[in-house]
């Protein structure tokens, strides 16, 4: 009997995609170059704000303008974070169902405090949630296990009375490292080349309301 169901924040619970895609087009626009098309930053969008400033810039990590370049994104997502951003469709009703149930739900994520704690705030999420796990919270990120083992504890429950919901591979790794059952969230930020039947999930699915199938709720 699943207890908790804990999700990843950017491309399984809400869709932060187009506030980060704008703030990467007005770096871009402020450097000199042309914005890039929505459909080729969503894809990124998981991996942070390293690999946008890649994406945008084709810069490597090293070089003398890429640490600028990528606060100044972050300047911008923090100031619109919550502009364009809305939750994925079914995940409102999903959480209804959920509660219903008495089965408690959390966020795990690799997004920093500063930027996880305001979204959830202005998204109306931040105090019907169990647990809100950052990349910062704990001193390891996924793919490691230990940020959705200190959810968890801060829920007491079990990790095999858990499921874990992501849109990207290091999130079925950190889950199955859990002990976790999870699920690979495909209406997520999943590239191109991504091979996401090939992650380990136990599940794969195409729209929130599949996890009430799941739990069989």
């Amino acid at each position: 009997m699943i207890k908790a169901v804990l999700f990843d924040l950017d491309g399984t619970f809400a869709d932060t995609a187009p506030d980060l895609a704008a703030a990467l087009n007005q770096v871009l626009t402020e450097e000199g170059h042309a914005p890039l098309a929505y459909e080729t930053i969503r894809p990124m969008v998981s991996h942070g704000g390293i690999a946008l400033i890649k994406l945008g810039f084709n810069l490597s990590e090293h070089h003398t303008d890429f640490e600028r370049l990528r606060l100044r994104l972050l300047d911008i997502y923090q100031s619109n974070i919550s502009h364009l951003t809305t939750l994925f469709d079914g995940i409102d009703k999903l959480l209804k169902t959920l509660g219903d149930n008495n089965i408690v739900w959390g966020i795990v994520t690799n997004k920093p405090a500063w930027l996880t704690d305001p979204l959830m705030q202005q998204l109306g999420y931040d105090n019907k949630a169990a647990t809100i796990v950052s990349g910062d919270t704990t001193s390891e990120r996924k793919p490691h296990p230990e940020p959705l083992l200190y959810a968890c504890r801060e829920i007491g429950c079990q990790p095999s009375d858990c499921l874990y919901v992501g849109d990207a591979e290091r999130d079925i790794i950190a889950g199955k490292r859990a002990g976790m059952f999870t699920l690979t969230a495909l209406f997520g930020y999943i590239e191109d080349n991504d091979s996401p039947e090939q992650w380990g999930a136990d599940a794969m699915i195409l729209h929130p309301e599949e996890i009430e199938a799941y739990l069989g709720l």
